[in-house]
């Protein structure tokens, strides 16, 4: 049993066995957190290895799986991400952790938040939208000078044109006493280009705005870290 135990930790290899100059937190001391891989900063959260690998292998072996898009990361969840070898349940906690600190880091907003640009809105709504995987349609509703009253998930699952009403959004609108209003859908394709359906509804809603005197700013459709404003297009 002794020689065992000892052949086992013989066999894990540490970062710290590594040269100082090559070592993940070292070098993130040194050079800052943006000179680092993404399998170095994954070996940071992870800290340790397991048999025969270093955390730095295991965060290269997570990327691989993945082909390299870290966006899967959110998606996954911790029962998945704990089937891979040597990463096991306690380091996929750590991981999904890091993820959502990341993700309400994006997602903040402070009280009386203004919208000031098109930016503004994909930055409230894109951190949460860019990873799903279903289509997801907001309304944002605002105040006097744009100041932000609520946003509000309208559908789940995409919206058929053929069916549409403004009623339900209108009367959210109505409920908040806003003064304007901004939809905003993603894309689970990656590509913000609108559809036909797109802008048919969103002419729709603009249409029915324009009657109760609450106008439709914008239309924002996020896709994989990219977006497209309607009203930017001068489609609204």
């Amino acid at each position: 049993m002794e020689v065992r135990l000892i052949m086992q930790n013989e066999n894990k290899i540490k970062i710290s066995d590594m040269p100082q100059g090559e070592r993940p937190r070292e070098r993130l001391a040194k050079y800052g957190a943006e000179a680092l891989s993404n399998a170095e900063l994954l070996a940071i959260i992870l800290r340790t290895g397991s048999q025969g690998e270093t955390a730095v292998d295991i965060g290269n072996k997570l990327l691989k799986k993945y082909e390299g898009n870290l966006r899967e990361l959110f998606t996954t969840d911790v029962s998945e991400l704990s089937k891979i070898k040597g990463l096991g349940f306690a380091k996929a906690v750590q991981l999904k952790a890091c993820l959502e600190l990341a993700k309400r880091i994006f997602e903040y907003k402070p009280e009386k938040n203004q919208v000031r640009s098109t930016q503004d809105v994909v930055n409230m709504l894109m951190p949460e939208l860019q990873f799903e995987k279903q289509e997801k349609l907001f309304a944002v509703f605002l105040g006097t000078k744009n100041y932000l009253i609520k946003r509000k998930l309208v559908s789940v699952g995409g919206i058929d044109v053929n069916v549409f009403k403004p009623k339900e959004i209108l009367y959210m609108a109505v409920r908040e006493n806003s003064s304007a209003m901004i939809l905003v859908h993603n894309h689970p394709s990656g590509d913000p280009e609108p559809s036909e359906d797109d802008i048919k509804i969103t002419k729709k809603l603009v249409e029915a705005g324009k009657v109760i005197g609450i106008p439709l700013q914008d239309h924002i459709i996020i896709g994989d870290g990219t977006y497209i404003s309607m009203k930017e297009r001068g489609i609204i």
